[in-house]
């Protein structure tokens, strides 16, 4: 297998982990040491979930809450809750256009715009040889 050529990431950004109470999952981390940098509301009008990013030094984990019925499915799962592993990119334009012309399976027609963070950020998933969901994201 070839690498994608100009394609560069940068690290990985954060992992995405569905919980189903957003205020204890995020008690659990403030255990650990994770500290509160980020919270906002997704979706529609922002009301189809919350998000709330945990950072400690350069870690970064993702914790949502979905509405049901995506809630009861989280609920049952047995072989774990992480979602997704996210990628920093510099450009996510380029990027998206290099995993393209790559032929890699992008799941969305194009990067998708979140009012994350200060200026927000912009995020295309691609699936893995197993299906996994892997995440190019910049912040804006």
């Amino acid at each position: 297998m070839q690498k994608t050529t100009n394609l560069t990431i940068n690290a990985i950004q954060h992992i995405g982990i569905p919980v189903t109470n957003i205020n204890n999952s995020q008690a659990f981390y403030e255990r650990l040491g994770f500290a509160n940098v980020m919270r906002a509301g997704f979706g529609s009008e922002r009301q189809r979930g919350t998000c709330v990013m945990m950072k400690q030094d350069s870690m970064i984990i993702e914790l949502y809450q979905l509405p049901e019925p995506e809630l009861a499915e989280i609920k049952t799962r047995g072989n774990g809750h992480i979602d997704h592993v996210a990628f920093d990119v510099s450009d996510i334009n380029a990027t998206y256009t290099i995993i393209k012309q790559a032929g890699f399976n992008i799941i969305e027609p194009a990067p998708v715009f979140l009012q994350f963070w200060e200026r927000g950020c912009k995020y295309f998933n691609i699936t893995g040889p197993d299906g996994e969901r892997l995440e190019f994201n910049q912040v804006l």
